[in-house]
Formats: structure tokens, sequence, C-alpha cells
């Protein structure tokens, strides 16, 4: 009945001996069969298995942007020719649609007593030519004032403007075209009288002819003069020329930038006022043709792409659409080489880790 009081003392001896003697070693043992037991528990838990994705790899490249406008063919010119004198119309009229030339008389009024005027005007203006080298003689020779020459001289001068009046008068008389154009409306009839500003005729220039549209705010940045510019008419025919023009204040009540593209029209069949659809080069700039499917939205609702990278780790980056076209979408904002999801990515979030299959032969590209 003793023995086990002798075995309970030896055994708590021994308990104290080791936490008080061997106090540092009991330590280290327990640290290392705590550790082992640990990388045991964790290689016995598996790990998570891993979403599989489709990915592509892309190089950034050149892409040939464009801008689209709505607009409306415009003459290059058109004017109003009015009288500046009144009088009866002695010429025949011209009918509309009618070419005219630089230089060409459109409406000629009766020159009534105006013949008379520069008559008289040139006959004071020899009286007064007569007087002043009278009075220029007598002056040299000492027989005749200062003030006798310079009321000569100034009767002289004043001639001289009569004879200019009448003739400017006379030139009146005759409207010509000032440039080559069509006529687009008759001509004043013959025996009509005009009054200063009456409407002769009115002409327009159609070669070249202008195309005019509207840049967005966001749309004129992107333009230049001069960069090529097509467009396809109501009529379906189809147009080139170049950009001639691009206003740098913007109309107060849409807030657009009237844009002109100048055009040739040699044969003149395209009229003014068409209405047409205009395509405009904008600056090249560097982006990734990738498919629209592989477009996402972060819990932020931003657009971009799911990337990834060799070790499967994902990744958003917001990107710009800059054009759609057959092979696919494409996209700037984007790291020049990029890994992006094209399929799975709906399935997996920034940060984690997938398996990653890449198509080396995407669909549209070489």
């Amino acid at each position: 009945m003793r023995v086990f009081p002798l075995i309970t003392a030896v055994a708590v001896t021994l308990v104290l001996y080791l936490a008080i003697m061997e106090r540092d070693a009991l330590l280290g043992f327990a640290g290392v069969m705590a550790d082992e037991l640990q990388e045991q528990s964790d290689t016995d838990t598996p790990e998570a298995p891993r979403v599989r994705v489709l990915a592509q790899r892309s190089v950034a490249q050149p892409v040939a942007t464009t801008v689209v406008l709505r607009g409306r063919t415009e003459a290059m010119r058109q004017v109003e020719i009015r009288s500046e004198t009144s009088g009866l119309i002695v010429s025949d009229p011209l009918r509309r649609g009618a070419s005219v030339q630089a230089g060409d008389r459109l409406c000629e009024v009766a020159p009534g007593v105006r013949k008379a005027a520069l008559d008289e005007a040139q006959a004071r203006m020899t009286e007064a030519e007569i007087n002043f080298r009278a009075a220029s003689g007598l002056s040299e020779s000492g027989f005749a004032t200062d003030v006798r020459l310079a009321n000569a001289r100034a009767a002289l001068q004043s001639a001289q403007a009569g004879v200019d009046r009448a003739v400017e008068e006379m030139a009146r008389l005759v409207m010509h075209a000032p440039f080559d154009a069509i006529l687009e409306t008759d001509t004043a009839e013959l025996g009509s009288l005009l009054q200063p500003g009456a409407l002769c005729a009115t002409l327009i220039q159609l070669d070249p002819i202008k195309l005019v549209g509207y840049a967005t705010e966001a749309q004129v940045d992107r333009l230049e003069q001069d960069a090529p510019a097509g467009a396809r008419l109501a009529s379906g025919r189809e147009v080139m020329g170049t950009v001639s023009f691009i206003a740098r204040s913007a109309d107060a009540q849409t807030r657009t930038f009237r844009v002109d593209v100048t055009i040739p029209n040699p044969d003149g069949r395209i009229r003014d006022g068409q209405s047409a659809d205009i395509i405009v080069q904008a600056q090249d700039q560097t982006g990734h043709l990738l498919p629209s499917s592989a477009l996402t939205l972060n819990d932020t609702g931003e657009l971009g792409l799911r990337l990834v990278d060799d070790a499967g780790l994902v990744s958003f980056a917001p990107a710009q659409i800059l054009r759609d076209s057959a092979e696919g979408i494409w996209l700037a904002g984007l790291p020049d080489e990029i890994g992006a999801v094209t399929v799975g990515q709906e399935f997996t979030r920034e940060g984690a880790r997938v398996h990653v299959t890449w198509d080396d032969n995407p669909q549209g590209q070489q």
C-alpha cells in the first residue's frame, strides 16, 4: 500500500527537476513538437482549386482612328449682286442655272443723263487746265499773285474730282460677275427699274464645295488641319477631301465646333445643302485589338479588362474604347504589353490566382 505514495513522490520530484533544472531544454523540445504539428496540419489542408481562364497576350499597335460628324454641303462662295445706282435695265436677262465667268456682264442700267454729266465734267476739266497754265505763267513772270495761282490749282483739282465722280458713276451702270459661278436666280429683267441696293442676281460657286459638320468638345481635340476626310451624301455618293477649317470658338447654343472639309466638285453635281455623313481621320493612337467580350466592370462600375501575369495573378486595368472593327475592339489607356483574360473574367477578381491557358492564335489576328 506504501508503493503508490512513493511512486507519486518520485514523479513529482522528476517533474520539478525538469521544470527547474532543465527548463530551456524542455521548452525547446515543446517548440519543435509544435512546429512539427503545425507543418503536418498545413500539409494535410488541401489547396483551394483555381479558376481556369483563357487569356490573350497583346502588344500595343498604332491605330488610325476616325471622327464621325453629321453635316451638310455648302457652297464655297455665295454672293448677291446688288445695284449701286438707279435706272432702267437695258440688258437681256440671264436665266438661273447659267454658268458665268469672272468679268461677265450680268445687268446693265441705262446711262440717262450720266453721259452728259461726264461730258460737262470733262469740259470743266479742260477749262481748269487752261486757267492753271495761264496762272502759272503769270506767276513765273511776276504778274500774278500766289493767291491767284492757288485758286487756279484748286479749281483744277475740283474739276478732276468731278470727272472722277462722273466716270465712277458710269462704271456703276454695268454689274459684272466677280468670279466664276453659277446663277442661282435670274438676272434683273429687261425694262425693270433698279434702285440702289436692288438685287441684280445671286451667284454661287460650287467648285470646290464645302462639307460643314459640327464636332463635340470631346472630338475637336482629335482633329487636325489638312487631315484627310471623306463623306457619304444622302444620294449615296462618296467623296474625299481635306479639313480646311476648325473653329476656335464653340457655338453658344450647342457647344459644338464648326469643321469645314473642302472637296473638289468639277462637274457641279454636288449641290448646296445636301445632307452628309462626314468621316475625318483623327490623330493616330496606340491601342490593343481584343474581343469586345473581354470588357468587364470592376466593383466601382469602371469599364476595363481583367489582366493576368504568368504566375496567374489577376489585376484590373481601366480601358478607353477607340473604335470598333470586324476583328474586335480597339482599346487605349493600357500598358504596352498585357495579358488580357478573354474567357472567365467574370468568375475572378483582383488579387486572385487563376489557372491560365494562353490563346496563341486569337480569332481575327495573325
